[in-house]
């Protein structure tokens, strides 16, 4: 394949999508409809923690070990994500990313209406499906896990000879970052089997007695990804001989030419 994409909204093309298992459920529901074939591999959770330059090293890896040849595009199920997409470079495809800061403006739909939320509804903690079903492992940021496996009390140093320094000021910051919560949303997008997973929210923010609020998921952001449906205004397509870089505005990433 030449990396061209089909104008017919992408229809017949064949994609790599390297993704977020977060994301896993919503994911999967898209791409079981897709007109086209999309290969998928999700990537750990975890690998947002493990700092900016680790994360975007695993992913370049990741898109170095592509046969790209097979595919029309590379698409990237993550956001900026404390800059881990930035220095992604495409070398024969093009590269496709969403335009967001965090995963939760592809849980919403689009940046503006996260953006609008954010700023209205400070110190909420966001729970998905994916959130909640992917584990309590270190590192995630969930404050329950935190206080219980570390313990409100845990010196930094303490926090260093159990953990390593890098995710010792992580968890640190974190748990300082805690004091400001005061809601908990948890975010519907349709691919739950029942309510399972919105109790399970319900009971942690009644638990840290936080408020709890239930918003309508939107996966419109992540359906257009995966159909080929690309917009400047919400993605970022990284021509062969680019790279992913930081915009400092409102479009959150650029191209950075090589």
């Amino acid at each position: 394949m030449n990396g061209e994409i089909d104008q017919n909204n992408g229809r017949n093309c064949r994609f790599k999508l390297f993704a977020c298992e977060i994301l896993f459920r919503e994911i999967c529901s898209i791409v079981a409809v897709a007109k086209n074939r999309i290969d998928i591999e999700f990537l750990p959770k975890g690998l947002h923690d493990i700092g900016r330059q680790a994360m975007s090293s695993r992913l370049s890896e990741k898109i170095n070990s592509v046969d790209e040849t097979e595919y029309n595009a590379i698409l990237l199920g993550y956001a900026l994500c404390s800059g881990g997409i930035v220095g992604l470079t495409a070398r024969t495809i093009p590269i496709v990313v969403p335009r967001a800061h965090d995963c939760i403006t592809l849980f919403l739909g689009n940046r503006q209406r996260y953006h609008d939320y954010f700023f209205a509804n400070s110190g909420t903690f966001f729970k998905t499906t994916g959130w909640i079903e992917r584990g309590a492992s270190l590192g995630q940021g969930v404050p329950d896990d935190m206080s219980e496996k570390l313990g409100l009390g845990m010196s930094f140093q303490k926090m260093v000879e159990r953990y390593g320094e890098d995710n010792a000021r992580y968890l640190k910051d974190q748990l300082s970052q805690m004091r400001f919560y005061t809601k908990m949303a948890f975010i519907e997008t349709g691919v739950e089997p029942d309510d399972f997973f919105e109790q399970q929210t319900i009971e942690l923010a009644q638990k840290h007695q936080w408020k709890f609020e239930k918003l309508q998921g939107d996966l419109n952001l992540l359906y257009r990804l995966l159909n080929g449906i690309w917009d400047n205004e919400d993605f970022l397509i990284v021509p062969p001989g680019y790279q992913i870089d930081f915009s400092y505005d409102d479009n959150i990433i650029r191209l950075k030419e090589l």
